[in-house]
């Protein structure tokens, strides 16, 4: 009942930049967190970056420096600006947004994914 539509994935090579952005909507009353995910072949699902209400930010430390998160909390997106990409970025990113519905019950969703593909 609530979708998240990812956008910006692509083929790039090591030390280009790439921008991933995700709009939520549905059965949406407030937004909690926003977030991004992502899931190489044969490892799991790692945080890549999140954002809570209170604009605190989240990061893994293989992207910290190299990525930046952002959301505007009226249209219910968020955006992963990622530079000086590596061939270990290559993964499957996924969205991620924790809300609560109009019924005030907490809940979540998951985007479809996108592929990012760093390579020479």
């Amino acid at each position: 009942q609530v979708q998240l539509v990812e956008s910006g994935g692509g083929l790039v090579q090591p030390g280009e930049s790439l921008r991933l952005s995700c709009v939520a909507s549905g059965n949406i009353n407030r937004m909690v967190t926003m977030g991004w995910y992502r899931q190489a072949p044969g490892k799991g699902r790692e945080l890549v970056g999140d954002i809570s209400s209170d604009d605190s930010i989240n990061y893994a430390d293989s992207v910290k420096g190299r990525f930046t998160i952002s959301r505007d909390n009226v249209k219910n997106t968020v955006t992963l600006q990622m530079n000086s990409l590596k061939p270990e970025d290559t993964a499957v990113y996924y969205c991620y947004a924790k809300f609560r519905n109009f019924r005030w019950s907490l809940d979540d969703s998951w985007g479809q994914g996108t592929q990012v593909t760093v390579s020479s």
